[in-house]
């Protein structure tokens, strides 16, 4: 009898043992931990900021070009583009933006007519819209990206005066660098500095404008 339990109690041990073996080798591996922000992807979004537009006018009568500033003041507009996460924390990617912008100035040009006393000209001029395409090209820390850009710029410029409305669109280049953080996984907010020289136009009576300028823009961009 006691053979017959010493032999039972040995089994229920080895099957008791196996048991535990076979649970500890299929509990489930642990999760995961979640990966960073990923900043690849598409998106779209609102900005406005602060323009201090400057001009240099070279007319044929005159001895020598002139300077113009003052053409400050505020742009609001729209922005699009893709990001690609490279290795490590490195992105790059492409940006178009387009903006109304409010810098415009009044000014009074003094004219003078072999013949006839000087006289003096109420003139308006500014840039209607302006915009950019550009690469980009910067370094993630998980949510925050640092990142500096380059591209083509452009502004529509005008010039009114009694019988004489003109305009043009200047094309030059920008570059310029900024923050972006992602707040959520959607929303994105930035911080952006850009210089542009937008070149020069030849205006009707031989009137030379070249345009450049210095933004600040902040903004909100929703990722896909």
């Amino acid at each position: 009898m006691k053979t017959v339990l010493l032999a039972s109690t040995l089994m229920l041990a080895v099957a008791g043992s196996a048991l535990a073996a076979d649970v500890v080798a299929h509990e489930p591996a642990p999760a995961e931990a979640p990966a960073g922000f990923v900043w690849t992807g598409g998106y779209v979004g609102l900005h406005g900021g602060y323009a201090w537009l400057n001009g240099t006018v070279d007319v044929a009568t005159a001895e020598r070009p002139f300077d113009i500033d003052g053409f400050d003041n505020g742009l609001l507009g729209v922005h699009a583009g893709y990001n690609w996460q490279l290795g490590g924390g490195f992105v790059g990617g492409i940006e178009v933006d387009l903006s109304h912008a409010w810098t415009k100035r009044d000014l009074v040009v003094r004219v003078s007519v072999p013949d006839f006393p000087p006289m003096d000209i109420p003139v308006e001029a500014g840039t209607n819209w302006q915009g950019s395409a550009r690469l980009r090209a910067g370094y993630a820390m998980d949510r925050t990206l640092l990142f500096a850009t380059g591209g083509v710029g452009f502004a529509n410029t005008y010039v009114k005066m009694q019988a004489y409305d003109e305009s043009k669109t200047f094309l030059g280049w920008t570059v310029g660098a900024g923050i972006e953080h992602a707040f959520t996984d959607n929303w994105i907010g930035r911080l952006e500095y850009r210089y542009a020289d937008f070149g020069s136009e030849t205006f009707p009576g031989d009137i030379k404008i070249g345009l450049n300028e210095h933004t600040v823009r902040a903004g909100i961009s929703y990722k896909f």
